[in-house]
């Protein structure tokens, strides 16, 4: 079978917002070459997995998570346009930090 033609679409707009969130978080932390950011299928949507340095952890999510609000403002903007739903998970190792909430 071949992909539907809205399967490399999708995946077009993964990769634009995997790059969006990438792009600011690497200009907030001091080690830009361990951020990685990665996309999972989900039920409602897709959830970007970021994951960070530990030392940059705080920066990421900022005092009373309002870095990490912010971001997950903008990506939920830039979702609208795209008609399809991200969240954002800050991760660090294996476990989620912050809990993505909906974009």
């Amino acid at each position: 079978m071949t992909d539907s033609p809205e399967a490399p679409a999708q995946k077009a707009i993964a990769l634009s917002m995997i790059e969006l969130v990438s792009g600011m978080v690497r200009a907030l932390v001091d080690y830009p070459d361990e951020v990685t950011v990665q996309s999972a299928s989900d039920q409602d949507g897709t959830v970007l997995l970021l994951k960070v340095a530990q030392a940059d952890l705080g920066k990421v999510i900022g005092k009373q998570g309002r870095t990490a609000r912010s971001m997950r403002t903008i990506l939920g903007a830039a979702s609208m346009k795209a008609q399809h739903r991200f969240s954002l998970d800050i991760q660090q190792g294996d476990k989620p930090v912050v809990e993505g909430s909906e974009a």
